[in-house]
């Protein structure tokens, strides 16, 4: 072996492992201090965009659980008002039935006060129940009323009697792109899609008389009368209607989870719980002046009774179809949450291995760089 003083290689070798070995105790250090594996791209770049795209699932089906927990609160509102209705539908119901019978004589009337004031209790528990400023049993709950901002720009004809867009796409204006007058034929288009519909069974109309133009794959539905006019669409032009009201019918959405689809929303509506809806149309009022009136309420008042049963019943429903999700986001979260741990968290038993392991060699590097640095003083010796 010869030597050589020029370049000192086993020094050169004692440095170089050393510096790695630093590096590698500085990064167990930042990984035990952050109790990450991952701290930054350059640690696992595949890794960090994965664990940040669980983070960020993991973020918003929290939040969806927060909306269950909202609605399943809502329902619970809804729910304990049909209760207060239910009471009130059975004394109304004892009331007809005692107020039916022919013994009752001159207490009719103190009856029919009571009846009075129990049906206007209902009423003022249909417009008194709201969440967050939502009414929920007047029947507007998942209903938009597009009277004033119509999301159709219809202008000006006559004949129009209603506009149903229920299902139409918003801040569109749809337009009579073309007419034929002799084959009863109109389009209609939202600049995109066409549709072409006969409108021949609204020519001639009595006046008592409607007919609909359905343009179902545009979302609107024409309700047209016997005023009704082709001559009064022009193609080109924004389609019609001076006299005319829009409404759309919808279900209130809740998002229950993290993606834009179906699956991850719950829709639904509350029906309206007024007495002359529950009773099927057959009354406004529960009349119990007389023995005749009061059979007649008999039948209105089940009626109601049963409307109000599977009206809770389909809140039931869906209180527990929310309580399954609510189990289900729960069970996500914390499966996600382990995913992203194992890709991102560090391994604080194994990373404290190797933290002893290049502490040692640190120190080992220290006296080896000195040793080699001594190795070149024996040169000295040849000179003597």
């Amino acid at each position: 072996m010869g030597f050589r003083i020029q370049n000192n290689i086993a020094s050169m070798n004692s440095r170089r492992h050393l510096e790695r070995s630093s590096i590698n105790l500085n990064k167990s250090l930042e990984r035990l201090s952050s109790g990450y594996r991952v701290n930054s791209a350059a640690d696992d770049a595949a890794g960090l965009a994965a664990s940040m795209r669980f983070r960020a699932e993991v973020a918003a089906l929290r939040v969806a659980g927060r909306n269950a927990a909202e609605a399943t609160s809502m329902l619970q509102v809804a729910e304990g008002a049909m209760g207060e209705i239910e009471l009130i539908l059975v004394r109304m119901k004892e009331l007809a039935t005692q107020a039916s019978s022919g013994n009752v004589g001159s207490d009719l009337s103190k009856i029919d006060a009571e009846a009075t004031q129990l049906e206007a209790e209902l009423s003022r528990i249909v417009g008194f129940t709201e969440y967050d400023s939502h009414t929920l049993l007047d029947g507007t709950f998942g209903t938009t009323n597009l009277s004033s901002t119509p999301p159709v720009d219809f202008t000006a004809a006559n004949g129009i009697q209603h506009i149903d867009l229920s299902t139409a796409q918003g801040n569109t204006t749809y337009y009579v792109s073309a007419i034929s007058y002799s084959a009863n034929v109109m389009t209609l288009s939202d600049g995109t899609v066409s549709q072409q519909v006969d409108y021949s069974a609204a020519v001639g109309l009595a006046p008592n008389e409607t007919s609909v133009l359905d343009f179902s794959e545009l979302g609107v539905r024409l309700t047209l009368n016997s005023a009704f006019d082709e001559t009064a669409f022009t193609a080109g032009l924004p389609a019609v209607a001076s006299r005319f009201y829009t409404s759309a019918t919808g279900l209130a959405t809740f998002q229950l989870g993290d993606r834009n689809n179906g699956y991850n929303r719950l829709g639904f509506t509350l029906p309206n719980l007024s007495l002359a809806t529950l009773a099927g149309g057959s009354t406004a009022d529960i009349d119990l002046s007389t023995n005749a009136s009061a059979q007649l309420a008999l039948d209105a008042v089940e009626s109601a009774i049963s409307s109000l049963a599977l009206a809770r019943a389909d809140v039931g429903a869906i209180l527990n179809r929310i309580t399954y999700t609510t189990s289900n986001l729960a069970v996500s979260i914390e499966n996600k949450v382990a995913s992203e741990s194992i890709i991102r968290d560090v391994d604080m038993a194994s990373e404290m291995t190797e933290f002893t392991k290049n502490n040692i060699l640190i120190q080992t590097g220290v006296a080896m760089l000195g040793q080699s640095n001594q190795i070149q003083q024996t040169v000295l010796q040849l000179l003597r």
